[in-house]
């Protein structure tokens, strides 16, 4: 029995290496079991992974301190950098058009967020990094939480062992109301919304947009659709061409004639421009509607989706293929990443971009066995750039960049550095012909795995003071604050596009959970809207915010502490 009890002691209760990593698997197993338990709509999800361990350490569980220490940074850096890798290559386009507005309202949010802070900070008494802890859990981003957590490290040292703790705890306390603010922001928004009731435009949301245009302009009569495309610095796809009962789908040789009824894929803010250029639309449906039969409409023609899967294509321009001359097929789509893309000539194809081509059955194949089109090729993951990667990101995170005002420089740390490499990995490694895509499931299961052990960890590490905190010390107010920090900006910006922008509620609510880092309360949203312009906002909103709110926390923390 002696035996038995002295092994039972080192696998679960005496700090060690065989204890810690037990530990931190039983409680990631009991948090994401809890996770799937449901309140109405809502959860907690992996989330409920940092709670058991505060529980765990409430009630006496102890670790070896480094082993979780290790064990919280890989899992924060595994998590960062895979993001970046996953968001990287539609992190720049989403940028442009419309996603330049979606990301300026992300961008107002995060300002409010941060100037109410500072203004608490001062009006309320508590200290900065309990301010940002509060803001992490208010805001729901515990990647935020950990950058600070590592800024804090770095210029406290060994010193700073409790107020680390203490900004997990401020995250913690304030986490539950954060996920429940928004949802309650995005009710009121709802309830006031100008068109409420009014039937969702699917499409407000997409960067690009399909028109049917009567060619009247005597200029571009004998024109080829090569010519017409260096007549005007608008970008624009003509997809098909109707000659009277004849569908053509057009090479840059192809001549124009008067009366061609034109199918063309735009931005929809250059519409105005574009119908002025060729003439007036002539529009017999809406060419926007997501039921869309194209296959009937082609009749002899078919629409294909093609993945790139072959490595020769990675990071070539799409106009250098020649793939309309030499097939006479047309590329009208391409979806990188969840963001819909102009297909233009001088885009650079990516690993994984997924290409919707239209052309004749035997064209088709011929093209699909080309650009590689194989699913399989794509499962495999790419494991030499990804801990090059990683490596390097590491690395930046730990370069000291001086700022004027401030004492000492700041660093990215080990949250900044991966994520900012990983987004240039997604977005630019395939200019160096670097394969960088992982499938979604491998991209899903390393976040999945990196922040689970981090949630574990940081549990473990700071849950021993939780309910002190609560009833001894300044556990309510940090709740009301971190309730005010996630109401007030959501509202202010969440009226700013309803009103000021006209945007509609279902495109609203998807940039302000995707500003917050929020899925639970997207979840919610589509719930309650038919479009599906909330999760496209949340798609291009969401990683320029967890860009922004990461670096930006580390930069204020430095200013105070």
């Amino acid at each position: 029995m002696d035996v038995i009890h002295t092994w039972l002691r080192e696998v679960f209760v005496t700090p060690s290496v065989l204890q810690t990593l037990v530990m931190l698997t039983l409680v990631s197993a009991v948090g994401l079991v809890m996770g799937k338990l449901r309140i109405g709509k809502l959860s907690l999800g992996i989330t409920f992974v940092f709670f058991v361990g505060i529980l765990a350490a409430h009630f006496g569980v102890k670790v070896n301190v480094e082993m979780n220490s290790f064990a919280q940074t890989l899992g924060l850096t595994l998590f960062v950098y895979a993001l970046g890798v996953e968001v990287g290559p539609s992190f720049f386009p989403s940028l442009k058009k419309q996603g330049l507005l979606y990301n300026a309202l992300g961008l107002m949010l995060i300002a409010i967020g941060l100037l109410l802070v500072v203004i608490l900070h001062y009006t309320c008494g508590v200290s900065m990094p309990n301010m940002l802890g509060i803001m992490s859990g208010a805001v729901t981003n515990t990647p935020m939480l950990a950058a600070v957590q590592s800024t804090l490290q770095d210029i406290l040292g060994a010193s700073g062992t409790r107020e680390v703790a203490d900004l997990a705890l401020a995250c913690a306390l304030t986490y539950p109301l954060g996920v429940v603010g928004v949802i309650l922001a995005i009710m009121v928004l709802h309830y006031i919304d100008p068109n409420r009731g009014k039937s969702p435009n699917e499409l407000e949301a997409k960067t690009t947009y399909i028109t049917e245009l009567e060619l009247t302009n005597p200029a571009l009569f004998g024109k080829t659709v090569l010519d017409t495309v260096g007549l005007i610095k608008k970008k624009f796809i003509i997809s098909r061409i109707w000659r009277g009962e004849t569908l053509i789908i057009p090479s840059s040789h192809t001549v124009l004639e008067a009366g061609d009824h034109l199918l063309i894929l735009i931005h929809k803010d250059d519409l105005p421009i574009l119908e002025t250029f060729f003439g007036h639309r002539a529009e017999s449906r809406d060419w926007n509607r997501p039921d869309i039969d194209w296959d009937a409409i082609d009749a002899q023609l078919i629409s294909k989706r093609i993945i790139i899967t072959n490595s020769k294509v990675n990071g070539v321009k799409l106009g250098a293929l020649r793939l309309r001359n030499q097939y006479g097929i047309n590329i009208t789509r391409i979806d990188r990443a969840g963001i819909e893309i102009l297909a233009t000539p001088e885009l650079r194809l990516q690993l994984g971009d997924r290409l919707t081509v239209v052309g004749e059955l035997q064209q088709l194949t011929k093209v699909s066995a080309y650009l590689g089109d194989s699913i399989n090729t794509l499962d495999k993951p790419k494991l030499v750039s990804f801990f090059v990667g990683l490596a390097f990101g590491c690395i930046l995170g730990s370069i000291p960049i001086a700022i004027p005002g401030l004492s000492m420089p700041i660093k990215l740390g080990l949250a900044g550095g991966p994520i900012v490499m990983g987004i240039l990995m997604g977005a630019f490694g395939a200019r160096f012909r670097l394969a960088t895509y992982m499938s979604n499931s491998a991209t899903q299961l390393i976040k999945q795995l990196g922040i689970i052990i981090y949630l574990a960890g940081l549990g473990l590490a700071s849950g021993a003071h939780f309910f002190e905190t609560i009833i001894h010390g300044d556990g309510l107010l940090w709740i009301s604050l971190g309730f005010l920090i996630t109401v007030l900006p959501t509202l202010l910006v969440g009226l700013t596009s309803l009103f000021g922008y006209k945007k509609t509620h279902a495109e609203t609510v998807g940039l302000l959970c995707g500003a917050m880092a929020n899925s639970m309360a997207l979840e919610y949203a589509m719930s309650i809207n038919e479009s599906r312009s909330s999760s496209v906002a949340y798609a291009i909103v969401y990683p320029v915010a967890m860009f922004v709110r990461i670096i930006s926390a580390q930069i204020l923390l430095s200013f105070f502490v």
